[in-house]
């Protein structure tokens, strides 16, 4: 009798300690995690403010709910330049921004949005995601408490406003352009005055001669702010051929997250990013016709060829200096090189050719 005691007692431990697994794994699989990001961009942001309410969308709706996420924008957290500094400290769980904004604090950042006369933005994608680029740009982040992931394209960024016409090399000279990233260091070579002017300033800046000209991204970003209403001179692309934006994640909450949800917000990342991409294809088209109606006198310029080959000399002697003290940044432009150079033998006899020869002459 009293073995069988024994035994239903032990039976009876057993099957309140399943219970109490299983209890324990429903409260896990039922436990709501809230995040809050960042972003760089302003209330209303078009496009760029899309990606971050569709990640956090596709987040939601994939983890039934048990990952929630709130957005603040630069109107609200006053920092649109802080959110690599808040992600890192941990005041943010996540941002959306852009990698090259960090050059000042970390230089190797500025590799992973675009680079003059790099790769476009389906180049640079493969490269990422098959060519290394992901292993790359994490390396350089981890150092900071943070992992960075491709938050969407802006596809080729033309090459700016400006207020008179650049006729030759001679007209940058002095020259006051709100230019970001790699290419603001190209331009300043060449003798112009680069600057970073936050996005909710930059008509006001043109407007008032605080600068002579800027980039901000194309027609689809740029209808919206007005900018052909004080710069009727707008050049073609050099210095952003596939503009990646990013999300910025603090690695200590990721680490923190089940590992369902680091998939399903991964998975959301570049879902939201692809999104981001075929939503500024789609609207550069309908807003350079609804720019072009409403301004018809609008002057679309290539830069003159002894700009480009300015630049691109600056370009070329600037990624010769940073490779030659930095051997991350070595190994980082090598692979671009490397990747660029094969992908665009392909992009040449395919994409390139097509527009070619399948328009009427």
């Amino acid at each position: 009798m009293k073995n069988n005691n024994n035994v239903t007692r032990f039976l009876q431990a057993v099957s309140l300690a399943a219970i109490t697994v299983v209890s324990l794994s429903a409260i896990a699989a039922d436990k709501v995690y809230r995040l809050k990001l960042a972003e760089t961009w302003g209330t209303g942001t078009p496009i760029l403010g899309d990606a971050s309410k569709n990640m956090a969308r596709l987040a939601n709706e994939m983890s039934n709910g048990r990952l929630e996420i709130r957005i603040d924008s630069a109107n609200k957290h006053k920092a649109p330049f802080g959110v690599f500094d808040m992600v890192k400290a941990g005041q943010y769980d996540l941002g959306h921004t852009s990698s090259y904004y960090w050059k000042g604090k970390v230089p190797n950042t500025l590799f992973f949005s675009s680079m003059p006369f790099g790769m476009m933005s389906t180049e640079q994608y493969a490269w990422f995601y098959r060519g290394g680029g992901m292993e790359l740009m994490q390396e350089v982040y981890a150092p900071h408490n943070l992992l960075s992931f491709p938050g969407g394209n802006t596809d080729i960024q033309m090459g700016g406003w400006f207020k008179k016409e650049i006729k030759s090399l001679a007209d940058l000279k002095g020259l006051k352009m709100r230019i970001p990233g790699f290419a603001g260091e190209v331009f300043a070579r060449v003798g112009a005055s680069p600057t970073n002017i936050p996005p909710g300033e930059l008509f006001t800046s043109l407007e008032r001669g605080t600068i002579d000209a800027l980039e901000w991204v194309g027609p689809a970003f740029d209808l919206r702010m007005g900018f052909q209403k004080v710069a009727p001179y707008y050049y073609t692309a050099w210095h952003e051929p596939g503009t990646e934006t990013q999300f910025l994640v603090n690695k200590r909450k990721w680490d923190s997250l089940p590992k369902d949800l680091q998939v399903i917000l991964e998975t959301a990342f570049r879902v939201a990013a692809f999104d981001m991409y075929v939503q500024a294809m789609d609207a550069n088209a309908q807003s350079w016709d609804t720019m072009l109606k409403e301004n018809p006198n609008i002057k679309v310029r290539d830069f003159p060829e002894d700009v480009m080959d300015a630049m691109r000399a600056a370009n070329k002697a600037l990624l010769s200096e940073l490779t030659e003290k930095d051997e991350q940044a070595k190994r980082i432009v090598e692979s671009q090189a490397e990747y660029l150079k094969k992908v665009r033998a392909w992009t040449d006899i395919s994409a390139k050719a097509y527009l070619e020869t399948s328009q009427a002459k």
